[in-house]
């Protein structure tokens, strides 16, 4: 099989990431590797985790063995800290395209590189005090969708209240419409409350305070 990633992509996600401060733990559940983007979802995981040494790869082909981190979907990618901690970040559905900024970003955050966000914003997000679930619906070719993926997955590795899942609106077409994804990104928060494209971060803590 090709590679997923050519030298001049491998060179420029390994230079971003050299900025990972320790170990980062990455758990991809199938059910099978034939399912939709399955393969290559693994290849792509695959490749990213010989570009960096602090990036721990494990493809687990039993959807069952994720229910511990409440997947539910094939394929789902579960990101965890040093010590192997759940922080909340989830990608369901392969993370490419634009979407390769996002896991980029999950990656380097989650291995203890400060955040780019105030004081106030942190301790809003740490204030929250109620379960809380992020969807974030996206396609491979927006854009604007890794920023807001980015926002929910900081908001979950800040509060351990938090989840926050990536979900690819095509490979995963009920779940779009279930929550009737007409454009991208779209976020859904708790069930209740949603709203559509990559806004600031208050528009996100406004929304989950709303959907408490």
């Amino acid at each position: 099989m090709s590679q997923f990633l050519n030298e001049d992509v491998r060179k420029m996600l390994g230079d971003i990431l050299k900025d990972m401060v320790d170990d980062v733990y990455v758990k991809l559940f199938v059910a099978s590797l034939t399912c939709d983007t399955c393969q290559e979802t693994h290849q792509l995981l695959s490749e990213m985790s010989t570009l960096n040494d602090k990036i721990h790869y494990e493809l687990i082909e039993d959807i069952e063995k994720g229910a511990q981190y409440g997947v539910r979907l094939s394929p789902t990618i579960v990101v965890l800290d040093k010590n192997q901690e759940d922080k909340g970040v989830r990608f369901n559905g392969i993370p490419a395209g634009h979407e390769i900024n996002s896991l980029l970003a999950a990656l380097v955050d989650m291995s203890g590189k400060p955040l780019d966000l105030d004081e106030e914003t942190v301790a809003t997000i740490k204030a929250i005090d109620t379960e809380t679930n992020i969807k974030v619906f996206v396609t491979l070719s927006c854009p604007h969708c890794p920023g807001a993926v980015t926002k929910a997955h900081r908001i979950a590795m800040l509060n351990p209240y938090v989840k926050a899942e990536m979900i690819e609106a095509q490979t995963f077409h009920k779940e779009s419409a279930k929550y009737n994804v007409s454009s991208v990104p779209k976020i859904v928060i708790n069930e209740t409350h949603d709203f559509v494209g990559n806004q600031p971060m208050s528009v996100f803590l406004e929304t989950i305070q709303k959907a408490a």
